[in-house]
């Protein structure tokens, strides 16, 4: 009598495979593509914006501008497009403030006051697998945006610094030029998704973002930046329009006398030059005082957006890595 046996299967492994990263990365775009959308929406209007404006800006400085210095190219052109860089740039320093409220902060705040999270993570994703591809799908789409809008700006502005009107150094244009906008967004999205962790509520977060970012782009732009690289000293007024004139005073027989602005250049002159129509630097010089001035010359533009473009990526990375392990620390 023969018996039959039946094989015995392995038994199957319970655990669940982790999710493909490519999964993840359409769940994210599903979750948060309103917010994409409208991203790419707005700064699609101000690119196409930037272009049509730009191309008649061009035109302008090449009929009016021969020489910069002409009446006709501060009448037609200074005059005619001014106010309209400066509302183009007020509105792209907005730009990375947006980002952070409305792409960073919400990104994990929204699934934390809702206890969405909770589902996510029992979908075989893991917490940090699941803040990696919720977190930086987003943040290439920001640099991407940012470096794109950055390079149309400075094709958009070109004929400004050729004329003389505006320097690329000037605080209020530094920041959306070069590697620096990109960095500044990428960090505001980094200060909104940290926020957000920390807060765990949307509408505190955002509060938290507008007032985290606006201190740092605040104290960056007053007193940081300049101490980048040490600048250099001159006693020569005659200075290239391009430069950065970090600090400016006035010595007398080696000594420091007073700052070059405020209220006591203001009693200087009225005590040696009363009617005087001499410039106040020269008017200074013949009672002795010599004017000084630190600068960062126009050469050095780029190594310091470099600077400011690597402390900031750094920034970010380490916002962003520390949200991540608030994640994982996290108790469910």
């Amino acid at each position: 009598m023969t018996t039959l046996t039946t094989p015995i299967r392995p038994e199957q492994d319970a655990t669940l495979r982790p999710v493909p990263w490519r999964r993840m990365v359409w769940v994210t775009w599903r979750q948060h593509r309103a917010a994409l959308a409208g991203v790419a929406v707005f700064l699609g209007a101000l690119a196409v914006y930037l272009w049509l404006t730009g191309l008649q800006i061009r035109h302008s400085y090449a009929t009016a501008c021969h020489p910069a210095s002409s009446l006709a190219c501060n009448i037609n052109f200074t005059g005619r497009y001014a106010v309209t860089v400066n509302v183009v740039r007020v509105f792209l320093q907005a730009v990375p403030a947006l980002i952070g409220v409305f792409a960073g902060a919400p990104v994990l705040a929204r699934e934390m006051e809702t206890g969405t999270f909770r589902f996510a993570w029992t979908q075989g994703i893991g917490r940090w697998r699941w803040a990696l591809a919720k977190v930086v799908l987003l943040a290439v789409v920001v640099i991407a945006a940012a470096g794109a809008l950055t390079v149309l700006f400075s094709w958009y502005a070109s004929p400004f610094f050729a004329a003389g009107y505006a320097i690329p150094f000037a605080t209020d244009l530094f920041d959306v030029l070069g590697v620096a906008f990109a960095g500044w967004t990428l960090t505001a999205f980094a200060i909104g998704v940290l926020a957000g962790m920390l807060i765990r509520r949307t509408v505190p977060a955002i509060a938290a973002t507008l007032a985290a970012y606006a201190a740092l782009a605040l104290a960056t732009a007053l007193h940081l930046r300049q101490h980048y690289l040490t600048p250099l000293l001159t006693s020569k007024p005659d200075l290239p329009g391009a430069t950065w004139i970090v600090s400016q005073w006035y010595t007398k027989g080696g000594k420091f006398a007073f700052p070059a602005r405020g209220s006591q250049i203001v009693s200087a002159l009225q005590h040696f030059c009363p009617s005087s129509s001499l410039p106040p630097a020269q008017c200074l010089t013949r009672h002795g005082y010599t004017w000084w001035a630190s600068y960062q010359p126009g050469s050095r533009f780029w190594p310091l957006q470099w600077i400011e473009g690597g402390w900031l990526l750094a920034l970010s990375v380490l916002l962003i890595a520390t949200a991540v392990w608030l994640v994982r620390r996290r108790a469910v």
